[in-house]
């Protein structure tokens, strides 16, 4: 049976209209962006099979294209909507972080850099750069390293501060082990990177490290 010929406080559009995207499953909301079915599934039984597939919705939205588009109903058109779908959440995410303070809006910084990087399966090292009143100027990935680690440079790091006109960063980088407890190795990193920076009169504000849905803060630790 087609979604149309549902009753309408069961079709996943309506129902969010009426009582909200909260209130809907990952399949509704999946079958909101899928848009149509396929013959003989209509779109939320679609998206419930892509879901159990895979074995999660986080599965199959970290995907990669050539996997994604191999599954029965899902070809490159829809893997766009998806992409897009979540580049807009991403970015959306970073404007919040823009306005105002980095300081005054933690929630939303925690927020865009856990759905950056939580999700890699290598480990990424990245500045955020902030200005005197601590207002996001850039947000800049600068080491990519295997699963197990990152080589950081603090000359590169140092360089690009100073090549924006940083007052200040926010060191961010991810554990692909889903482990966000600082090793000794960053917690050495850090130490390098805040002594090397305050000859310049930059301040290191904070490390956050990314784990799975976690993200750990050196300042809130009392490391910095």
């Amino acid at each position: 049976m087609s979604i149309r010929d549902w009753p309408e406080h069961d079709r996943p559009r309506e129902k969010l209209l009426k009582i909200g995207a909260g209130s809907l499953s990952e399949a509704e909301l999946l079958a909101i962006l899928l848009g149509t079915g396929i013959r003989g599934r209509n779109a939320l039984e679609l998206a419930r099979d892509l879901i159990a597939d895979f074995g999660s919705l986080r599965a199959f939205l970290t995907a990669d294209r050539t996997r994604a588009c191999r599954a029965r109903g899902f070809g490159p058109a829809r893997y766009v909507v998806l992409q897009a779908a979540l580049e807009l959440t991403r970015r959306h995410y970073q404007e919040l972080m823009t306005v105002g303070s980095a300081l005054e809006n933690p929630r939303a910084t925690r927020e865009f850099v856990q759905l950056r990087l939580r999700d890699l399966p290598y480990e990424v090292f990245c500045c955020l750069l902030l200005d005197s009143r601590y207002r996001v100027l850039g947000f800049e990935e600068l080491f990519r390293g295997t699963i197990d680690g990152a080589i950081v440079h603090p000359r590169e790091v140092l360089r690009l501060a100073l090549s924006r006109n940083a007052a200040a960063l926010i060191l961010v980088h991810n554990h692909p082990s889903g482990i966000a407890e600082p090793s000794p190795a960053d917690r050495n990193i850090t130490v390098r990177l805040r002594d090397a920076l305050a000859l310049v009169d930059i301040k290191v504000l904070d490390h956050l490290v990314v784990g799975d849905g976690v993200c750990e803060s050196f300042a809130e630790r009392g490391w910095l």
